[in-house]
């Protein structure tokens, strides 16, 4: 049995490594010609980590995770602390512990274990066909490739989306822009063990510790879409988004690269139920596109690959066990978009009578209310 893997990113890399522990020999294809992910870096919470420890990965989370020990909000203006917290009552709790890595490092590590030469790269999915023997998938150099099912790891911009669905969705503009990159962890801005974010007028500055000594940073504005970027102004621009924040928000802006800080408009897609079509399934951000608010884009995707091993472990037919996984993912991931939704408007100040409650109760925070939602969406994985 063979599967054609579209898509060498998290959620591919996790499928082929699930399918394999089934014995299932799988064809990876990326459509760029090297890793350039989108994003410094990513939260990999407790769920997330489970996943890759069952799919055999869980020495990358060693060698990559952040020793990211606590949690704190702190006013974006006065730099006061709002709230103050240790994680391990969480991670005692759920049996994990939350580990921020590299995107690319981890984007590279899952390749490697692989094996980079196993992956056909520069491999841009244009069409896929159903027959009565499988799956053919048609690229845009004019190759073609046949198998006996595919999982479609394609991203939010999903092609093979299309195919499953019928129909082409629009990307749903979140209504805020995200700047996000590496810098040197430096205590003055913020301890290095800690998740550290700055709040306020519907405004986020957040550093996350990640390994080798460095912060993951990233400032969220809300604004119009379709604004021109300009690196070159890059950090006067973001100086005026946050005139008269707090010094360490000053000096994170004099500190970052603008070659190497990310500018990204964010989107999701309205989740839908329908993630496979015949021998044909959506995984990762092609089945659920998000929001980064509560960080489990990429935990949702490893969580599509266990269950996606676990159906082919316990169905006779390929269509049955991709029904099988249809069936067990699609609430849980339409959950997690929703979740994410609804953090986002909060944060971001849709209603800003509602962001200044928030802000409010965050001075009135002593982390068990924090970690009780985090523990929530932790242990509704497939994994607990």
């Amino acid at each position: 049995m063979k599967a054609l893997i579209i898509g060498a990113g998290i959620g591919g890399m996790a499928a082929a490594a699930a399918l394999k522990q089934q014995g299932i020999e799988c064809d990876v294809f990326e459509a760029v010609k090297e890793i350039k992910p989108v994003g410094a870096a990513i939260s990999v919470w407790p769920n997330g980590v489970k996943c890759m420890n069952h799919l055999g990965m869980g020495h990358i989370m060693d060698e990559l995770g952040g020793p990211m020990h606590k949690m704190a909000y702190q006013d974006g203006k006065s730099g006061k602390v709002m709230t103050q917290f240790s994680l391990k009552p969480l991670i005692d709790d759920v049996g994990e512990r939350p580990c921020p890595v590299s995107r690319a490092g981890l984007q590279s590590m899952m390749i490697d274990c692989w094996g980079r030469d196993k992956v056909q790269f520069d491999k841009r999915i244009e069409r896929v066909t159903e027959s009565a023997d499988g799956v053919t998938a048609y690229f845009t150099d004019g190759s073609v490739a046949h198998g006996d099912f595919m999982i479609a790891a394609d991203g939010a911009r999903s092609v093979v989306r299309g195919h499953v669905l019928g129909l082409e969705l629009e990307r749903r503009y979140a209504g805020y822009v995200n700047w996000n990159g590496l810098v040197a962890a430096d205590s003055s801005i913020a301890p290095i063990d800690q998740w550290t974010t700055f709040v306020g007028e519907g405004k986020r500055v957040s550093v996350m510790p990640i390994a080798d000594q460095r912060f993951y940073f990233f400032f969220d504005v809300p604004l119009p879409v379709g604004l021109e970027e300009n690196r070159l102004t890059l950090k006067e621009d973001l100086k005026g988004y946050f005139a008269g924040w707090a010094e360490p928000v000053q000096k994170l802006i004099d500190e970052l690269d603008p070659e190497t800080t990310n500018r990204i408009e964010i989107h999701d897609v309205e989740p839908f139920d329908t993630f496979v079509k015949g021998r044909v399934a959506l995984l990762g951000d092609s089945a659920h596109s998000t929001t980064p608010d509560i960080g489990q884009g990429g935990c949702s995707a490893m969580e599509d690959a266990v269950v996606l091993g676990m159906s082919f472990a316990g169905n006779t037919t390929i269509e049955e066990a991709l029904l099988d996984y249809q069936d067990r993912r699609h609430e849980r991931a339409k959950d997690l978009v929703l979740k994410a939704r609804k953090r986002c408007d909060v944060t971001h100040g849709k209603n800003m009578a509602v962001t200044q409650a928030w802000y409010d109760e965050l001075k009135q925070e002593q982390g068990d209310k924090i970690m009780a939602g985090l523990k929530d969406t932790i242990v509704g994985g497939p994994l607990g």
